[in-house]
């Protein structure tokens, strides 16, 4: 079975730093022609620029995932064979303190836009008779429980939710449906905690490798489910967690 994806075009969203960028270099490196998103349109232009220096195929659609017509600004993109809901917004905060409002936001962010994106790519797909990937990127806190932190878990347990609907419906239309689960990666948004000792400390003792996760390390799992040899796989939630979830 071949991991090459040249032919394919992919939407990446939430991609201009982080996993995001680190997912659309890796499908970029495995042939794909890859559409970077972001609200930023100066951060994306960059972005894209540091992946075209390195000979990758790539292109930028500055839009908001929660704006309800981006679905218009993806049929402007023309043929998409992959999409990849990236984008997630972090709100670290307990019952006593999160007003549904606020939990409403962020469902919208991580669960609302995914599902309208994921429905506007694949009716396209379905109009056109050609088979696709989605893949959703969730997390481990999908399935785990953290003091103080409740919208985040709530959204990502959903988005694996919507990963099983919409593989189970979407499936006689050989459109395949997952979700990756990251764990604790060593991002620019966690850069205060890397460099925590006690945070390295629970990690050592925590996951079965015992550190951070390194952002480039995410695109394997991804470029995989994005190609024929995960032809087999839709409905899965893959943790890549150094072993977070398995480690008691």
């Amino acid at each position: 079975m071949s991991f090459s994806l040249t032919g394919r075009t992919a939407l990446v969203t939430g991609s201009v730093r982080g996993l995001g960028l680190e997912m659309a270099r890796g499908l970029a490196a495995a042939g794909a022609r890859v559409v970077l998103n972001g609200r930023d349109a100066e951060a994306l232009d960059q972005a894209v620029g540091r992946l075209r220096d390195d000979g990758r195929d790539v292109t930028s659609a500055p839009f908001d995932v929660t704006d309800r017509t981006a679905g218009e600004r993806v049929a402007e993109l023309g043929r998409l064979d992959i999409l990849v809901n990236n984008v997630g917004h972090r709100d670290r905060r307990g019952f006593d303190v999160l007003d549904p409002a606020d939990l409403t936001r962020l469902l919208d962010v991580h669960l609302t836009s995914a599902y309208a994106l994921s429905r506007q790519v694949a009716q396209q797909l379905v109009r056109a008779g050609r088979p696709g990937r989605i893949i959703n990127v969730s997390s481990v806190l999908g399935q785990l429980g953290r003091v103080g932190d409740v919208a985040y878990p709530v959204a990502k347990a959903g988005l694996d939710g919507l990963t099983r609907a919409l593989a189970a419906d979407l499936g006689p239309h050989g459109i395949t449906v997952n979700s990756v689960a990251p764990g604790t990666f060593a991002t620019e948004v966690n850069a205060g905690l890397a460099q925590d000792p006690q945070w390295s400390e629970w990690l050592r003792t925590r996951t079965a490798l015992g550190r951070w996760g390194r952002p480039e390390e995410i695109a394997g799992v991804v470029v995989f489910l994005a190609g024929d040899s995960a032809s087999f796989i839709t409905g899965q939630t893959i943790a890549v967690d150094g072993g977070l979830t398995a480690t008691f």
